[in-house]
């Protein structure tokens, strides 16, 4: 899962509704920084973590023929298998951070691929990595779930901890606290790099999807059986829980918000994008599109083709949100009518989007190893970059929209630039 663009750019799900819209001033980056200094933080032992093989179906979802056709302007090969996640650096997006199934993360710069350093000492998958919300610390997380933190600029490990089998990691968007879900169904949240912790007891099930809302005092998590939950990160408190027919039927896979806060999106295994009013914990509108309920097997020893959620995001500059299925439709829906606006179908599935943070232009990767620019407004495809011969797993796209970071299953890492005729 990783992360919109820029501290507190959080698009992704929409759960709609026609709401009043109230303009809260944020408070500063330093209030909420102090704000955190007031949290107490209790030291909780760490978990054993389990110590599960990592398995991949080689190729999958890679299709024949996959074009030699490379637009990518840098590609970062110090990768030994697959690519599973990526962050730009936010102060200045001039260095990336990649981690992979080979067990290593590494810092380089996209202006030319050249290695800062590399995190060592993961023995397992590395399937979370980020900058801190001033890039002075970066942090990796392995698939066991030991996390640890480096400081940038000296290029050292600074703190490191193991909790169990980790699911996602965030930073928090103004201060230097992390926070990560794991599967045992706790949300860990630490301050770096005295490492002070604090536990979010969810339901005894994986925490498969989390995210910091914008105002930097509450976090909304996913979990496998359906609920969600809005987190008080002072008190250590449950403020909302969705969960029956308020919650999804299956597990959540992601999690988003607007830009200011007062909308939460979430996506499940059960196909459908529930818009949720942030404040009041109530569910404004569902997305579901009847077509692509899953499919029934046809015979005997036939699969039923699935289908999920797999990514959503929210327009910064229009009342628009984004959702990406692997069946390969992206919907862009309307939030001030709650109606689909647009179906943009891909050949295959998405594996993540990203808007724009200053237009109404939506990133999407999929599994067939391109990356693909589409104009909600119209609906229409704007461009298209190749280079990949396998799916990307993760991208990343930086503040101005200028380049897109893309990992992938063929043990590399590359940096496209991104020409836009309206520019």
């Amino acid at each position: 899962m990783e992360p919109a663009e820029g501290p507190g750019a959080l698009g992704f799900h929409g759960d709609e509704e026609i709401i009043e819209v109230v303009e809260l001033g944020p408070p500063g980056p330093d209030d909420l920084a102090d704000e955190m200094e007031d949290v107490d933080f209790e030291d909780e032992g760490a978990e054993e973590p389990d110590a599960e093989a990592w398995e991949t179906e080689d190729d999958e979802g890679v299709e024949d023929g996959m074009e030699a056709q490379d637009d990518s302007e840098v590609t970062f090969s110090l990768h030994s298998a697959s690519v599973f996640c990526v962050s730009l650096d936010p102060k200045t997006n001039t260095l990336a951070v990649t981690g992979g199934e080979d067990d290593k993360a590494f810092v380089w710069r996209v202006s030319d691929g050249e290695l800062l350093f590399e995190c060592s000492g993961h023995k397992d998958s590395v399937t979370c990595a980020g900058f801190s919300h001033d890039s002075v610390f970066v942090a990796t997380g392995d698939m066991s779930g030991l996390i640890k933190v480096w400081r940038v600029d000296a290029k050292e490990e600074v703190w490191s901890f193991e909790v169990g089998d980790l699911e996602w990691m965030e930073w928090h968007p103004q201060a230097h606290v992390l926070l990560a879900g794991t599967a045992d169904g706790n949300s860990w949240m630490w301050k770096i790099p005295s490492g002070d912790c604090k536990t979010f007891q969810g339901p005894a099930c994986p925490a498969t999807c989390g995210r910091i809302l914008p105002d930097g005092k509450r976090a909304v998590v996913g979990y496998e059986d359906g609920t969600m939950r809005i987190w008080d990160l002072k008190q250590g408190t449950s403020l909302h829980v969705l969960k029956g027919q308020d919650g999804h039927q299956d597990p959540l896979t992601c999690v988003a918000s607007n830009q200011d806060g007062s909308l939460i999106m979430t996506g499940s295994v059960d196909c459908h994008a529930k818009l949720v009013n942030s404040a009041t914990g109530k569910v404004v509108c569902v997305f579901k599109m009847e077509s692509m309920a899953p499919k029934v097997p046809t015979g005997e020893g036939e699969e039923a083709e699935s289908n999920s959620v797999e990514s959503l995001g929210f327009c910064n500059v229009m009342p628009l949100a984004a959702v990406g299925y692997l069946d390969g439709t992206l919907a862009i829906y309307d939030l001030s009518t709650q109606s689909l606006r647009h179906k943009c179908q891909h050949e295959s599935g998405i594996v993540q989007l990203l808007w724009e943070e200053s237009s109404a232009v939506v990133y999407t990767c999929s599994l067939d190893g391109a990356v693909r620019l589409w104009d909600a407004r119209s609906g229409k495809m704007i461009s298209e970059y190749r280079g990949h011969s396998a799916e990307i797993l993760d991208f990343a796209v930086n503040k101005d929209a200028s380049i897109v970071v893309t990992t992938s299953g063929d043990h590399q890492a590359k940096v496209f630039c991104v020409q836009r005729p309206d520019r």
